[in-house]
C-alpha cells in the first residue's frame, strides 16, 4: 500500500499476488506423495494450484483490471 500511494497520480499499479500451494518444481521437491496430498486437500478447490492459475492472476492485474491499485490478492484455491 505505501508504493500504492507513492505512485499516486503516475498511473501506476501496484498489487501483489499471495499464492497458496502451487504445483512447482521447487514446492513439491523433497515431498511424500501423502504430504502432497495433505496439501492438496486443504483449499476449498481440493488441488494444488498450477503456475497457469498464478500467472493469469498476474496478467489479469497487468491488463484488464487496471482499477485495482494497493491490494494482495490471495491467489490460493480459497485456502484459509
Amino acid at each position: 500500500m505505501v508504493l500504492a500511494r507513492e505512485r499516486r497520480g503516475k498511473n501506476i499499479t501496484v498489487n501483489s499476488v499471495a499464492s497458496g500451494p502451487t504445483a512447482t518444481e521447487l514446492f513439491l521437491d523433497g515431498k511424500s506423495e501423502q504430504a502432497i496430498q495433505n496439501l492438496s486437500s486443504t483449499p476449498l478447490l481440493e488441488r494444488l494450484g498450477q503456475p497457469e492459475d498464478i500467472a493469469k492472476t498476474v496478467a489479469h492485474l497487468a491488463g484488464p483490471a487496471r482499477w485495482i491499485n494497493g491490494q494482495t490478492i490471495f491467489a490460493n484455491g480459497g485456502l484459509a
